[in-house]
């Protein structure tokens, strides 16, 4: 069998994307994330049951990015690279936390099941529950909408702040047929839900491979969607067909990268949906944006994230 090696990063909430992002690109088979953000939206396991957050076995604040490494990997040639890394995100406004790093050897499966360890249901509203694939779940009304993911250790679970955060935002400005892309989609679980929404023509993008295959994999888990293109890209580099909503739940140095593109593809009167960004970034963000010629139509909070609709009103 063979042997891994787990690197355990403590950290800060608002940086474990960030943090996950660095370690994937240095190798790392995947990713597990325990946040401490992610209890407070479980208000049961799923069968009814309240949790005791006091005595729950979960980290109470802060978060861990925990990453996993084959043995063919010689860590101690990476670890200052990634090390270097960790140190410059202050420069991006996050925060390090308890920025301790630390590292231990496990077996496969171990590191097969690491991962699955707290991901439950997460109701996102009433109407919409997100399920991990592997968990037997009935809906507990008939106006339910059931969205099965298999994460495959990467984001958008619906547990993390942003992606509940957007998914609420979308339901608001989603009537049906509308052309919409995610940027930076992840999982997938923003052009699923969307699909479910009533939009018809989405395209997902994402600059990680392994990210857009997983999207693909978790599109197939949902037969009821159709189908759903993804694609390896930076961004909106290249595209040119204009759409209805634009919709990036991604770093709010990353999204500063794409307003320009955004503004110019996104048609009169439609929408762009900005998520994943700290209170720090806030004014940055919407000055931003604003200042392509956008206008700020509606603000979504839980804690210190933000998601933000922005219209570009034609008259």
């Amino acid at each position: 069998m063979m042997k891994w090696t787990e690197l355990k990063y403590e950290t800060s909430s608002e940086a474990v994307e960030a943090v996950a992002n660095i370690f994937m690109e240095a190798g790392a088979n995947g990713v597990a994330i325990e946040d401490a953000l992610d209890l407070e939206n479980y208000a049961d396991d799923g069968t009814g049951k309240y949790i005791d957050k006091e005595n729950f076995d979960f980290i109470k604040e802060g978060a861990y990015v925990m990453s996993y490494f084959p043995e063919t990997m010689y860590l101690p040639e990476i670890l200052p690279t990634i090390q270097h890394r960790l140190e410059e995100l202050p420069q991006f406004g996050l925060s390090l936390g308890a920025n301790r790093l630390t590292y231990q050897d496990v077996s496969e499966e171990d590191w097969a099941e690491a991962w699955k360890k707290y991901y439950k249901p997460t109701p996102i509203t009433r109407f919409l529950t997100i399920v991990p694939e592997w968990v037997d779940y009935e809906p507990k009304h008939e106006d339910e909408r059931i969205v099965r993911l298999d994460p495959g250790m990467a984001f958008g679970t619906g547990g993390h702040p942003t992606t509940r955060l957007t998914l609420q935002a979308l339901e608001t400005i989603i009537h049906g047929g509308e052309k919409m892309y995610d940027v930076g989609t992840g999982s997938g679980i923003l052009s699923i839900v969307s699909k479910m929404y009533g939009a018809t023509d989405i395209t997902g993008f994402d600059v990680d491979d392994v990210a857009v295959e997983r999207a693909q994999e978790n599109v197939a888990l949902n037969p009821e969607v159709g189908t759903i293109p993804m694609y390896p890209n930076d961004l909106l580099t290249g595209v040119e067909e204009p759409a209805d909503i634009i919709v990036a739940n991604i770093l709010a140095d990353i999204i500063l990268r794409m307003i320009e593109d955004a503004y110019r593809l996104v048609k009169d009167n439609g929408y762009f949906v900005v998520s994943g960004i700290i209170e720090s970034k806030k004014e940055e963000i919407v000055s931003a944006i604003e200042g392509v010629g956008f206008t700020l139509d509606q603000t979504f909070q839980q804690k210190d994230w933000y998601a933000f609709i922005f219209q570009k009103v034609v008259e």
